[in-house]
């Protein structure tokens, strides 16, 4: 195994010639795969490198990863190769090792950083820190904008200095060394404020710039991004874009019409913002023109720029990463219609982070190493032909049973678009219980009731949240709840792959004049086990639509439409698929209090009696997105 262990790790890292530091610096984004591919690559585990096993290396890594970093891995062994007698002992792999991960650890040090105070077009100054890189310039640049102070930004776009890209990194309006107005993405997107176009425009004009500009960041990094796309400006090229929502009503703040109340509050609450901006949420139940100036979903049209979309399937914007993609995709201006790339894990909102819940999933501690945001930058920012654009548009992890050797599942799988070809197919609800391929038979009045009270809400166990734990988590013990009610199927037969969009369509009639149905997909191990794989949540007076809300007539008879997000999975055979429907997920969601008003603490409370009806002319269902298993193991 070619790693270094005892003395080796003593060894200093020996100084090195402007050319050698350009190739280290060039390695820096793979820095953490260096020794891992020694190990693959050490065929006859000698410790030492031969130039065959290089070769094979090298052509390894031009399959995978494109021919520019064939290159980079062919400068570096050269390099590497310290006595050029063609093989790298263990000495020589160690000290070359150790220049990369010295300048992937010390980025500041690679670079020369500088604050500056950016004035915006209404003159107010944002701080931002520049990491230039060596040599003359100018540069292509990555820009980075954050509410959670530029110091602490994730050090990767830092490391693109090492890289030759000169670096840009901003707080926010209004937050840490920025002024103005301490409120969520005020400036971030194309209505009075435009503060990431306009820091475009700004990074043009520098000596340093080449006027090529690529964009990168997770989450609310993520999100000023999609904002920024919808401004259009000149100089955008590239966008690489991890767990983001694309529209600020309907993927953050109001799912379902119902208000996301945990990670809403504690997020506005933990970063400090002004109490003014939940107030500003809390004042806009429905969709409105406040969340238009903020919807991304709405400016497909104008967005031409490229763009890498992450998600995973229990992070809390998943549909959102989806839907931006498919809008940027198929409705984008020219540079953006047909250059997206989507990836999907069984990720919460930690990419690559395993366990997910009570769940570990193998093979997926880690984005496909094709779609990595070097080889994106490298190829738009720098003309580089390194292959990128021609990856195949989607990778997605498609999940399955955890504890059976060889269950079919648990493996990556690429496509040409989103949706992949599948069969939308209801699993219909029945009176006692299960959940069946068959349509109903039973008569109209087959149905079943349950008491929601809203003083003694059903629990939040798990899900697609922030600040709450998250991921896929057994369900068992909010299952005997006399407010939950089950439909599971039979054992499985055979395997049955869902991939896509999960719906429920449901037929429910309330004692009251609103009420929510909360939907959960779980995957039934057969020890009994309940595992939460796709939810979703429907506030009843919005069920014709989130915009003008209509309330209920109490004992009516109403098809609704739940609608549970996407996901892929194989449900092994000897598993059961369960729906779980009740009236609450708290504290993941507010609370209904049943009178058509929003939730107070003091305000009045109706218990709500809900029926679901299951009958052969109101057959509530599941519908699941099913993919033909033939030819897949």
């Amino acid at each position: 195994m070619l790693a270094c262990q005892g003395n080796c790790a003593a060894l200093d890292v020996e100084q090195s010639s402007d050319k050698q530091n350009t190739v280290f610096a060039e390695m820096v984004p793979a820095a953490k795969q260096l020794d891992k591919l020694a190990q693959q690559f050490d065929a006859d585990h000698d410790r030492t490198l031969s130039s065959q096993e290089q070769q094979a290396m090298i052509a390894f890594v031009a399959e995978k990863n494109g021919e520019q970093w064939a290159d980079r891995l062919q400068k570096f062994l050269r390099v590497a190769d310290s006595n050029h007698d063609s093989d790298i002992d263990l000495i020589e792999w160690t000290r070359a090792v150790a220049q990369v991960r010295q300048l992937a650890s010390q980025p500041a040090k690679s670079a020369k950083a500088q604050t500056v105070r950016i004035a915006m077009s209404d003159g107010i100054p944002l701080a931002a820190d520049v990491y230039l890189p060596e040599g003359e310039g100018p540069f292509p640049v990555v820009f980075s904008r954050t509410p959670y102070s530029r110091g602490k930004v994730n050090e990767g776009a830092v490391h693109f200095a090492a890289a030759g890209y000169a670096v840009v990194v901003q707080d926010m309006r209004g937050r840490f060394d920025s002024e103005g107005e301490n409120l969520p993405f005020i400036g971030c997107g194309w209505n009075e404020h435009r503060d990431g176009a306009d820091t475009i425009e700004w990074i043009k004009k520098q000596k340093w710039s080449n006027g090529k500009i690529a964009t990168i960041g997770g989450s609310a990094g993520g999100i000023t991004q999609n904002l920024l796309a919808g401004a259009a400006p000149d100089g955008l090229k590239a966008q690489y874009i991890t767990v983001a929502a694309a529209d600020l009503y309907s993927d953050v703040s109001f799912i379902g019409g119902a208000f996301r109340k945990a990670d809403v509050e504690n997020w506005l609450t933990n970063n400090k913002f002004d109490p003014l901006a939940l107030k500003i949420n809390l004042a806009h139940p429905n969709y409105d023109d406040y969340w238009r100036k903020s919807d991304t979903t709405l400016k497909f049209s104008q967005m031409n720029v490229p763009a890498v979309h992450i998600g995973g399937w229990f992070d809390m914007f998943a549909q959102a990463t989806i839907n931006e993609f498919v809008g940027r995709q198929h409705s984008g201006a020219d540079g953006s219609r047909g250059a997206q790339k989507l990836i999907m894990g069984p990720w919460t909102h930690g990419i690559g982070k395993m366990p997910a819940g009570d769940l570990t999933f193998p093979k997926a501690n880690k984005v496909p190493e094709q779609y990595n945001s070097g080889r994106w930058f490298d190829h738009y920012l720098r003309g580089a032909d390194n292959g990128v654009e021609k990856e195949p548009a989607v990778a997605y992890y498609v999940m399955g049973d955890i504890s059976t050797p060889g269950a079919p599942g648990n493996e990556w799988r690429y496509a040409d678009d989103w949706p992949i070809a599948a069969k939308e197919t209801p699993a219909y609800f029945t009176r006692d219980g299960q959940l069946a391929f068959s349509k109903p038979t039973a008569g109209s009045d087959a149905q079943v009731k349950y008491i929601f009270d809203p003083m003694n809400p059903c629990p939040t166990v798990g899900g697609n949240n922030l600040t709450l734990a998250r991921g896929p988590m057994n369900q068992n013990k909010i299952e005997t709840r006399g407010d939950v009610v089950l439909f599971t199927s039979a054992p499985l037969t055979e395997p049955i792959e869902v991939t896509g969009r999960v719906k429920a369509k449901v037929f429910v009639a309330s004692s009251a004049v609103d009420t929510d149905l909360s939907v959960r997909l779980c995957d039934v191990y057969p020890d009994g086990k309940s595992y939460l794989i796709a939810e979703g949540i429907l506030r009843l007076r919005h069920r014709k639509s989130f915009e003008k809300p209509e309330l209920l007539t109490p004992r009516k008879i109403e098809e609704v439409t739940v609608d549970c997000w996407s996901t892929s999975i194989v449900f092994n055979k000897g598993h059961r698929i369960r729906a779980t429907v009740t009236s609450s997920n708290f504290p993941r969601f507010d609370l209904n209090p049943g009178t058509g008003q929003p939730w107070t603490d003091s305000g009045p409370k109706v218990t709500q009696m809900n029926a679901i009806y299951c009958s052969a002319l109101q057959p509530s269902q599941l519908v699941l997105p099913i993919v033909a298993m033939t030819g897949k193991r």
